[in-house]
């Protein structure tokens, strides 16, 4: 798996700094992700994103944490590399589970997240011939997938893309559920559909009633480049107790599921921008030791 070195057309670089609600987890979500990132990067660390950035950024990582979605059918390879699939189970193995179609290892979510941290760890190395902008996107976009549980779900299903529901009236499947379907409900019933007032609410939970869990949230025991497939773990464990259970084709999802559900994936956007934060200044500012759980959010 290597990066792509050639330049990018702007076509495929420009998003937008303001995101719909219809947009989902796989805008907003990932925008939100990279917004709490934003938040708790070291100056040294912010310095060296910022460095990294195209220009059409304007200096914010959450403007092209989506970046990965726009080229995925212009860089095809890259497909297999936003999940990994189990055979029908609820836990993950990387020998197992990270392989693309043609069973090429490490062709997968977790192998991803380990080839862009190795690649962006040359930053500064006169002898690195990576594309360091498009290896800190695509490492960016995969911390958020990799936290979206059922990004981390059944071959069999596809990640709950075969399995048929209606999200109250309207026919959906589950993976649009937990895409985007939970995240709209959420800005509309609660938010006001203003997705700063949300990111606003899951950064008061991580200085309040997260803050003992960020010590762990930050740590795993890794025997590997990041800890990755300790996230993979975590989320087929959570699709397997939440997002799966009690879903059958043609269930008709409503407030029983979503009220129950909709924590999960508050939480899950919270760990994978503290963790994204930390991933990267750990490559950018190896001094810098832990996130201060009690950090007051500007």
């Amino acid at each position: 798996m290597g990066s792509i070195s050639c330049v990018l057309p702007i076509l495929f670089l420009v998003v937008s700094l303001s995101i719909s609600s219809t947009d989902g987890w796989g805008k907003l979500g990932h925008f939100m992700v990279c917004k709490i990132t934003e938040k708790y990067l070291s100056e040294n660390a912010t310095r060296a994103v910022v460095d990294l950035l195209p220009p059409v950024a304007g200096g914010e990582l959450a403007a092209v944490c989506s970046w990965a979605d726009e080229v995925r059918f212009r860089y095809r390879w890259s497909s297999p590399l936003h999940y990994a699939n189990t055979p029908g189970v609820c836990d993950f193995t990387v020998k197992r589970d990270c392989h693309n179609a043609k069973r090429t290892q490490n062709m997968c979510v977790v192998g991803a997240i380990n080839n862009y941290t190795a690649q962006l760890r040359t930053y500064g190395k006169s002898s690195s011939g990576y594309n360091l902008t498009e290896s800190l996107m695509f490492l960016a976009h995969f911390m958020g997938d990799i936290h979206q549980p059922l990004h981390v779900g059944f071959l069999d299903d596809e990640g709950g893309n075969t399995i048929l529901v209606r999200w109250y009236r309207r026919k959906t499947n589950l993976h649009h559920v937990w895409d985007v379907s939970m995240i709209e409900t959420a800005m509309k019933d609660f938010y006001n559909k203003d997705e700063n007032i949300m990111i606003e609410s899951i950064e008061r939970n991580i200085t309040g009633n997260w803050a003992d869990d960020i010590v762990d949230w930050e740590t795993c025991n890794r025997k590997t480049v990041t800890c990755a497939p300790q996230y993979a773990s975590e989320s087929i464990d959570l699709s397997c107790k939440y997002a799966y259970k009690d879903v059958e084709q043609n269930t008709t999802l409503t407030d029983d599921y979503f009220f129950s559900r909709y924590p999960i994936m508050e939480k899950r956007i919270a760990q994978a921008g503290l963790r994204l934060a930390t991933l990267l200044n750990s490559i950018f500012d190896p001094s810098f030791n832990s996130i201060n759980p009690g950090l007051q959010i500007a």
